[in-house]
């Protein structure tokens, strides 16, 4: 048997190895390769004759320059370095399809331009009052402009600086040439808001502005009367409260005299930039809680009795053009929640104002937020909620730019592929001015390497802007344009780059609509 077995296993093993009687197997042939049959593209599909509506929202940036907060990012930075850090903060700003910046030009009693009221911001050079050799506010206007953006100036009108400022003040300072207007609370320099000399003086810096320098608005965040702290005695304005009385002033409570004197300002605020400049428009962006209790369930800081400013007043009587509570809570947030704050603004704007609420960017960057989720769910709350039932079209500001330019846990991207998705131009301000601008007319001509779009405009009311819309061979493309330029070139390298259909619609500053004018390339 073993024997038997084992001439089995030979035989076996010899036809494995192909030294069997048949001799060697020869392996079969491969399949011959197999062509993939030709893959035809898709056909492009032109895009339509008509060019995408342009939807209306505000998308602003604050710029804070106060402690080089955003911009410049230190103090002596040269020109050049400065402007290169302000021309990545407005590339940004276009990239992300933004429409405003909204620019600190006044701290503290002091000038991010060149002022003969006020001395140059110690931000810029390290020492206030040094000239840094070039105006910065004039070409923060110029640059926004080229980019499609209005430039809205930021002012403080009371704060004054801190303690420690007090020996680096410069000699033309306010609070050193008018000591009277002067007062010191808890180591801060203020100017009185009961002096009406501080008024005065403050409309007469802001008008300054107005009249040198090309800005679309004029621009006040919540700093009224100092913000308590702790136990810290209150505001010292005795002096200013018994002049005020001296004078024949009526009897009142002191919480109401302060709250009337902030009414006061921001009522000549907003009359005073009018009778300037109506193309201006006055924009506030208050602490976000009138009152706890309004809603029910909100609680945190009254800045009704805290601050002196009755927020709800100055909307209720129209004395702005766009409102922006500074809402940064989260939409989770139970004291101080998100939509029921929103949902309460929206509810008491009587006026129609827009409403356009402030969110907290920098709480991206800092972890009290968890994600940029969370600002682009408060820019679609607000899109949802607000919008026709605020008076016009939706908005949003971000503070702070820095959260934006560095891009924190991703924010800028979210921005663009969710929350800023797609081109807008801001809601128009009817109230303002409801006559539209008369539409253009348009030549074309081809220059080689620019399309040459050539406008003449028409009509007696003024253009800001121009929407200029063009189609090439795969896209819609957008531009916004300043109204002073009558030239825009449409550059192009290849054929498919090349317009064949431009239309431009004119815009007041008030952003007014003209009808569209429509130049169309001759059929080949």
């Amino acid at each position: 048997m073993r024997r038997l077995a084992l001439t089995a296993l030979v035989a076996f093993a010899a036809a494995c190895s192909g030294d069997g009687p048949t001799g060697p197997v020869t392996p079969p042939a491969p399949p011959p390769p197999v062509t993939p049959p030709p893959v035809t593209p898709p056909p492009v599909t032109p895009p339509s004759a008509t060019p995408p509506t342009v939807a209306r929202e505000f998308r602003g940036l604050w710029v804070a320059t106060v402690a080089n907060i955003d911009w410049p990012t230190r103090t002596g930075l040269s020109q050049t370095e400065a402007m290169a850090e302000m021309r990545t903060i407005l590339d940004k700003a276009a990239s992300l399809r933004m429409n405003a910046v909204i620019l600190h030009v006044r701290a503290s009693g002091d000038a991010l331009y060149r002022s003969n009221l006020e001395p140059w911001a110690r931000a810029l050079t390290g020492t206030q009052g040094t000239d840094p050799g070039w105006d910065p506010l004039a070409v923060w206007v110029d640059e926004a402009h080229a980019r499609g953006l209005e430039l809205h100036a930021w002012f403080n009108p009371f704060r004054a600086g801190n303690i420690s400022d007090t020996t680096r003040l410069a000699a033309n300072h306010l609070w050193k040439a008018r000591p009277d207007l002067a007062r010191i609370w808890e180591g801060q320099l203020w100017f009185d808001p009961g002096e009406p000399d501080v008024h005065t003086w403050t409309l007469n810096v802001i008008k300054d502005v107005i009249a040198r320098y090309d800005i679309d608005a004029v621009h006040l965040d919540d700093y009224f009367y100092p913000y308590p702290q702790g136990s810290a005695p209150v505001f010292n304005d005795d002096v200013s409260y018994n002049k005020y009385l001296a004078a024949g002033g009526a009897a009142m409570a002191r919480a109401d005299w302060r709250r009337r004197n902030v009414d006061t300002f921001i009522q000549r605020l907003y009359t005073e930039v009018r009778a300037a400049k109506p193309s201006v428009k006055v924009g506030i962006s208050p602490f976000g809680i009138w009152r706890p209790g309004n809603p029910t369930g909100i609680t945190g800081l009254d800045a009704y009795s805290a601050i002196y400013a009755d927020s709800k007043k100055w909307l209720d009587n129209g004395w702005v053009d766009y409102f922006a509570p500074q809402l940064y809570w989260s939409l989770a947030s139970t004291g101080q929640n998100f939509t029921a704050l929103l949902d309460w603004w929206i509810s008491v704007n009587s006026q129609k104002r827009h409403l356009w609420p402030g969110l907290a960017a920098y709480r991206v960057a800092d972890g009290g937020f968890p994600s940029a989720a969370e600002i682009n769910n408060q820019i679609a709350v607000t899109r949802f909620r607000a919008g026709p039932n605020a008076g016009g079209g939706s908005g949003t500001l971000l503070y702070n730019t820095t959260a934006v330019r560095t891009n924190a846990k991703g924010l800028a991207d979210s921005l663009a592929a969710t929350g800023y998705a797609g081109h807008v131009i801001p809601p128009a301000y009817t109230w303002l001015d409801n006559t539209a601008p008369t539409a253009p007319t348009i030549a074309v001509t081809d220059q080689n390497s620019i399309m040459r779009v050539t406008i003449s405009p028409a009509g007696a009311e003024p253009v800001r802007w121009w929407m200029v819309q063009w189609r090439n061979a795969t896209t819609w493309n957008h531009r916004l344009v300043l109204g002073t330029s009558t030239i825009v070139n449409l550059a192009y390298s290849t054929a498919a780059e090349k317009a064949d259909r431009v239309v431009v619609t004119a815009l007041d500053a008030a952003w007014n609509a003209s009808t569209a004018v429509t130049w169309q390339a001759a059929a080949r």
